[in-house]
């Protein structure tokens, strides 16, 4: 337009086809000035479609645009997720955290900021994660932390641990959060945060070895019970307002559990949460209970059948 007088449409037609090197008919014969313009057009041109290129190539070819697909599909998902459970941090604990949960049937979200361990992550389709830092309201909000159940903070830091808890709190008046702590000081600053329970690995851990010298026996028993040995034996706990109805205001006797399943009630929690060990067989079952049954995976799986429906 300023070298030759073409108007806006002649222009973007010129500069067309010379970019793309088509090369048809000149819309009107260009002037020396002219020319010299459309070589440093073409040239520039060359350089920039040849960067383009090598951009969008590099872009596929690294894994930036399965990435982006990827986080796509998940953030899609998660939008759907109700009552699942949020884990803050894939490292030794949160890995250990994350295998028990999906054992157990509990759908749950990981939120990480490491890029080595998203990378990692990627490689598994079935894993639902959010890249981001757990301590700010928008990664939490998009990991669905209004409409989850629980949360586990295990993040290497206490302080960040900390904000965890207070961003989930805010969002979630009612969500579980089990939080790591390192430091002794961290534990009742987490409990004033909002934090339900609080686990020190470092402490539980050496407390468990040291229970294995004291009774070895006791300890390996109770691991089986808790899931942590391959023997057919576990403890389960069911919540009573999931029984019909008709159960409320029976007694444990009356539910017969040793006869018609084989497993045994070896806990009752009260309404007031209160723990009872080893029950009465007169105890009440009351509508905010919870039973803990002892027994097989195949034993516990169908008694919660047959009297949950």
């Amino acid at each position: 337009m300023f070298f030759e007088g073409f108007d806006f449409w002649e222009a973007v037609y010129m500069t067309v086809i010379t970019v793309t090197t088509v090369g048809f008919n000149e819309v009107k014969p260009l002037s020396f000035e002219g020319r010299i313009f459309t070589i440093f057009l073409i040239l520039g041109s060359f350089g920039t479609f040849a960067y383009t290129i090598t951009e969008v190539t590099k872009y596929v070819v690294d894994g930036d645009f399965r990435r982006l697909l990827l986080h796509i599909r998940v953030d899609r998902t998660i939008d759907k997720l109700k009552n699942h459970t949020i884990l803050c941090g894939y490292g030794r604990n949160g890995r250990q955290a994350y295998q028990t949960l999906i054992e157990n049937g509990v759908t749950c979200v990981i939120v990480e900021k490491d890029k080595e361990i998203i990378s990692e992550l990627m490689e598994t389709d079935q894993v639902l994660f959010i890249e981001g830092d757990a301590t700010h309201d928008d990664v939490l909000i998009r990991a669905g932390i209004k409409d989850a159940r629980a949360l586990i903070s295990a993040l290497p830091n206490d302080a960040d641990n900390l904000f965890v808890v207070l961003t989930a709190r805010v969002n979630n008046s009612k969500i579980k959060i089990i939080s790591r702590a390192s430091e002794d000081n961290s534990d009742t600053k987490l409990r004033h945060a909002g934090v339900d329970n609080v686990i020190m690995p470092d402490k539980v851990g050496g407390a468990h070895m040291a229970q294995l010298v004291v009774k070895p026996d006791v300890v390996e028993f109770i691991d089986m019970l808790t899931g942590q040995s391959s023997v057919e034996a576990h403890i389960e706990e069911i919540q009573c307002s999931a029984l019909p109805k008709s159960y409320i205001g029976q007694t444990i006797k009356q539910l017969n559990v040793r006869k018609n399943w084989g497993a045994n009630i070896v806990g009752f929690k009260t309404s007031l949460g209160e723990y009872v060990f080893n029950p009465s067989p007169d105890t009440q079952i009351q509508l905010e209970s919870k039973l803990f049954v002892l027994g097989t995976s195949k034993q516990v799986t169908n008694m919660k059948n047959d009297i949950t429906g």
